[in-house]
């Protein structure tokens, strides 16, 4: 299924970077961030499949309950546990579950609207999400591990790469 060998690639991807920054590096705080790490960037990335794994078997998820496990976000070995976990979880992922999605918008209350959604709709949500968050990650990684060597790729949308390459055969 393309969108379960998305998101195990992109999990890949994380698990390449994890596996090449050094232990400091992967907590320091980047001033391009605004003070976060990019281990905080990809501990809120791995939370939300997280939160899809576990909403999965219950049939609701709730991506504001997640639990910003500062293990994760400060060990990377912690953090390739958890992506091995997730990818494993969403290769073994094969059919589209009916799911409900609980949401909460209001600064000033606790009141949740409940959406119905299914596993497909929030992996590719997750997808987009963790794109997002690789290309900010990307710009920490620059900052505070220029070593680390990204694929072209890492926190690039798949409609932007398309684009690109459109771009290139028109142009000649």
């Amino acid at each position: 299924m393309q969108l379960s060998d998305t998101a195990v690639k992109i999990l890949g991807q994380l698990q390449d970077f994890a596996l090449q920054v050094k232990d400091q590096d992967f907590s320091k705080p980047s001033e391009v961030l605004s003070g976060a790490s990019i281990g905080q960037h990809l501990r809120h990335t791995l939370e939300f499949f997280i939160c899809l794994e576990q909403g999965t078997s219950q049939g609701l998820i709730n991506y504001d309950k997640r639990i910003h496990d500062k293990l994760i976000e400060s060990d990377k070995y912690i953090a390739l546990n958890a992506i091995h976990r997730i990818r494993e979880f969403i290769s073994h992922q094969n059919s589209n579950k009916v799911l409900k999605l609980e949401v909460e918008y209001s600064a000033t209350n606790d009141d949740c609207v409940i959406i119905e959604t299914n596993y497909w709709r929030e992996l590719s949500y997750n997808i987009e999400h963790a794109v997002h968050h690789m290309a900010i990650m990307k710009i920490g990684i620059k900052q505070v591990a220029a070593y680390i060597q990204l694929p072209l790729d890492f926190g690039v949308a798949a409609s932007t790469l398309r684009y690109k390459e459109t771009s290139k055969l028109f142009a000649k």
